[in-house]
This record gives structure tokens, C-alpha cells and sequence, in this order.
């Protein structure tokens, strides 16, 4: 599912991302451009973040 629609940024892209070592929204938004334009995603990255990080994800 498209999460930042501005940049065509998948949930796919972003789950990868923190795969390959990214860990907050700072860089996620450095390595995927993501909240840069409008900003509409940013609860929807928060939540991926939060969900990477939870006990269950590990």
C-alpha cells in the first residue's frame, strides 16, 4: 500500500529501509524522501517505526 503517495513510497519501501538499518522517521525521511512534501504520511511512518520496534516485529 502507497503510505506517501507525494513520492510513491510503498510500505514495502519502508519496511525494507528499516531492514537495511534505518530506525526513526528522520531517516527514513533522508533515505526515502517520505513527509517532504505535504507531510499527510507522517502518523502512517510513526506507526511503521512504532511497529518495527515493537517486541512482536522481533
Amino acid at each position: 500500500m502507497y503510505v506517501c503517495v507525494c513520492r510513491a513510497v510503498t510500505d514495502k519501501d519502508i519496511r525494507k529501509a528499516m531492514e537495511e538499518g534505518a530506525t526513526t522517521v528522520r531517516e527514513l525521511k533522508e533515505k526515502l524522501k517520505v513527509t517532504e512534501s505535504c507531510g499527510s504520511c507522517l502518523e502512517s511512518v510513526r506507526d511503521l517505526v512504532k511497529q518495527h520496534h515493537s517486541p512482536q516485529a522481533a
